[in-house]
């Protein structure tokens, strides 16, 4: 299993989010972490329906009540938990999502 860092946690705000370029076994991609509670997730930075980035402005992926990540583009709304979109053109479609794992204040991307 490859893994790479991905940020210190303090760059993801509490119930927040942040925009980021990972590299991970080699490739680089658009990557957004979302902290809810004490976990963080991450996923790809690329909407399932057509594939763009889901933030605008860069670096903010959720809902006006923070409960869901949003594409800017669609307003498609996906569960933080999962990545599932629960609403909008790729409803039943799921944000990729990336192996993550805190350790101390640096977050890690893993792959199998």
């Amino acid at each position: 299993m490859a893994e790479s860092r991905l940020c210190e946690l303090s760059e993801v705000p509490a119930d927040g989010s942040a925009a980021f370029i990972a590299d991970l076994d080699g490739n680089r991609f658009f990557a957004m972490a979302v902290r809810k509670n004490d976990a963080v997730y991450v996923y790809e930075n690329s909407c399932p329906h057509i594939g763009g980035r889901l933030d605008f402005p860069p670096g903010e992926f959720l809902s006006d009540d923070g409960e869901h990540i949003e594409c800017a583009t669609h307003a498609a709304l996906f569960r933080i938990e999962d990545g599932v979109c629960i609403f909008g053109p790729c409803e039943g479609d799921r944000l990729t999502q990336i192996k993550a794992e805190v350790r101390g204040d640096t977050v890690y991307i893993l792959s199998d």
